[in-house]
């Protein structure tokens, strides 16, 4: 069983066209929250409220961080996903600390970040354009088969 870990953008289904390309091997899934605004409340709604926003959002971070944290120690290989419409400065994140722990990494980004991402790439085992290319490659690393 291989435990994949499937971090980043959180606005487009790119995480379902891979499990679903994925049907039938052998992986468990886990990520971060993906309801934006429970993953951003979370803090407030278990802890109390906080006037600052800084701080509202920092209670949310350190909880979000546990979850995150425990996945990414736990998986055997993280796919970071950088999408178009926002910056992923928490998908960033995750990158470095999954290579600071040596997991392996593949990366799905549009051909107009290689700029941008080009350290985070280079951490990378594998750079995918596609939802399509990392199930076909978590295909190969699991069956050995194209």
């Amino acid at each position: 069983m291989l435990k994949v870990y499937l971090s980043g953008e959180i606005h487009t289904d790119w995480r379902e066209d891979v499990k679903s390309a994925c049907k039938g091997l052998k992986i468990e899934w886990f990520g971060p929250v993906t309801d934006h605004a429970a993953s951003d409340d979370c803090g407030v709604e278990i802890f109390g409220p906080e006037p600052d926003k800084f701080w509202h959002d920092r209670k949310g971070a350190a909880l979000n961080a546990i979850r995150t944290r425990s996945g990414i120690e736990g998986c055997d290989l993280l796919v970071v996903c950088f999408g178009e419409k926002y910056k992923q400065w928490n998908a960033a994140f995750d990158a470095g600390y999954a290579a600071a722990l040596g997991k392996p990494i593949i990366v799905l980004q549009p051909e107009d970040h290689d700029h941008a991402l080009k350290e985070v790439d280079a951490a990378a085992n594998a750079v995918a354009r596609t939802p399509g290319e990392v199930a076909r490659a978590l295909r190969y690393v699991l069956t050995g088969t194209l």
